[in-house]
């Protein structure tokens, strides 16, 4: 059984700090790309920032240069690394995983994560 669990979330002023975890598991395939997407209330989800097998990451313009995202190939997990946090960025945060050679999707739960001004 597939597993994404995420882990991080919550409440933060402006200008702190949070840092998500999504550990998964039961995935049969090798995975390619890791990442996270948010969304917020009557918005769309967006690409927050994705990394790939080898470390190729790619950032949400709003987000370069305060958010950091890594891996640990070996844990299967992705951390995405938040600083300087805005009230724009209160969203759901999503874990997304793509395995396999037709890069299958899978998707967390989401995570509530709230910057307060």
């Amino acid at each position: 059984q597939v597993q994404l669990v995420e882990s991080g979330g919550g409440l933060v002023q402006a200008g702190g700090s949070l840092r998500l975890s999504c550990a998964a598991s039961g995935i049969a395939f090798s995975i390619n790309a890791m990442g996270w997407y948010r969304q917020s209330p009557g918005e769309q989800r967006e690409l927050v920032a994705s990394i790939t097998r080898t470390g190729t990451t790619n950032y949400a313009g709003s987000v370069k240069g305060r958010f950091t995202i890594s891996r640990d190939n070996a844990k299967n997990t992705v951390y995405l690394q938040m600083n300087s946090l805005e009230p724009e960025d209160t969203a759901v945060y999503y874990c997304n995983v793509r395995a396999g050679p037709w890069d299958y999707t899978y998707w967390g739960q989401g995570t509530q994560v709230t910057v307060s001004s």
